[in-house]
């Protein structure tokens, strides 16, 4: 192999001689030129953006795919350059095992007809995270990690050459400092000697010295400009950047609303699905006489579009609710199915827990948000929110 020992012993005396300014520099034995003050806002400005994208990037993998070791598979793909295969997503692995159990149990059988409903929608679920996780994947993170191995490994390399024409510079500085010291010192003692002859030699290598350490000056100092330029170029481009990200990340939102948006929609329609079916599955009871004359109905429209009973309020102008002095009504007792746990306030309130059934009716002229609850021999206000009424 053919080495080149001029240029590989130049190489080294460079790497020494910036090394010897870079130590000095740090133990402050050596000037350092200083960067204008809009550039180095432009260089913090520039760690800054490398820095939170890459928390940005990182976080928002995690949301995508929580699992850690599927991330590592994703990346090992994208390192060998080849495609991740398609996964699938929690919701349709479990969507498909509520559909084989609805098969194993029966799917004619209530619980498997809803084990199917809530199967189908599970899928959908799924199918909707997977077409969010890729379309966030390409219109985001993309983007983002475009920025991190392109142009941040650019604007590094950059500033990786700009802080060596720096040290060159700075080197070349002090080397011209040093010269002129020493033709200074050398013409005082040239004064000081009686033969001019002596002096004239050494006084004219040492002009020589100087000459060219300003020539190397000059040199530097004209590289050194030059890669400031570039690299000034390149830290101002980070405007640019922000501008693209700004743009991916109003996809990003939108991909995620629409996301969340289709979600709701099919929660909404398995709600309707399974309220359908719930009076099969739990007919409603009506408590009182079977044989009784039902009351007029009530023509009025009702306060709010969710079939809810009027019920008491703990209104002081109603007077305080004692429980055992309410009578339940001859007809109109629905059952209810509550939704969450709720803790009586005071003992004219009845304590819930969630998914429990309980007799509900409503009193005339009392507060619509509260309706009167039995559970066996337990009586008190129940909040209308806290109920799901069965029809």
């Amino acid at each position: 192999m053919d080495f080149n020992v001029k240029k590989l012993a130049s190489d080294a005396g460079v790497f020494f001689t910036r090394a010897v300014q870079f130590t000095e520099e740090k133990l402050g034995q050596a000037e350092k030129t200083e960067l204008d003050a809009h550039f180095e806002n432009l260089l913090t400005r520039a760690d800054s953006t490398k820095n939170w994208t890459e928390k940005i990037l990182r976080q928002t993998e995690v949301l995508l795919q929580p699992n850690p070791s599927a991330r590592v598979e994703e990346f090992l793909y994208e390192k060998l350059d080849r495609k991740i295969p398609s996964r699938v997503t929690n919701g349709e692995l479990l969507g498909q095992y509520m559909t084989e159990a609805a098969n194993d149990f029966g799917p004619s059988g209530p619980y498997g007809q809803t084990l199917i409903k809530v199967g189908e929608t599970q899928k959908r679920l799924g199918i909707a995270e997977r077409d969010f996780i890729h379309s966030s994947s390409i219109n985001f993170l993309t983007p983002l990690r475009n920025f991190l191995e392109g142009d941040w490994r650019t604007i590094s390399k950059e500033r990786r050459i700009l802080q060596n024409r720096r040290l060159d510079l700075d080197a070349c500085k002090a080397r011209l400092k040093k010269a002129k010291a020493a033709e200074a010192k050398a013409a005082l003692e040239g004064d000081a000697l009686p033969d001019f002859q002596e002096t004239r030699p050494r006084n004219y290598v040492l002009s020589a010295s100087a000459s060219a350490a300003e020539h190397e000056l000059r040199v530097a100092q004209t590289e050194f400009d030059r890669q400031a330029e570039v690299t000034r170029l390149l830290l101002e481009g980070i405007s640019s950047t922000h501008v693209n990200h700004l743009r991916c990340l109003h996809e990003f939102a939108e991909a995620q609303a629409t996301y969340y948006a289709q979600c709701y929609q099919y929660m909404v329609d398995l709600q309707k699905q399974l309220g359908s079916s719930r009076g099969e599955v739990f007919p409603s009871t009506f408590v009182g006489n079977a044989d009784a004359v039902p009351a007029p109905l009530n023509t009025s429209p009702p306060a709010a579009t969710l079939p809810l009973l009027q019920a008491v309020s703990p209104n002081p102008a109603d007077g305080t609710l004692n429980p055992a002095e309410v009578k339940p009504p001859a007809s109109g007792t629905r059952k209810a199915r509550v939704l969450y746990d709720y803790e009586a306030a005071d003992s004219t309130e009845l304590g819930l827990r969630a998914d429990e059934l309980i007799t509900v009716y409503s009193l005339p002229g009392m507060d619509p948000d509260w309706l009167i609850g039995e559970r066996g021999n337990q009586k008190g206000k129940v909040p209308v929110t806290y109920l799901e009424l069965l029809s």
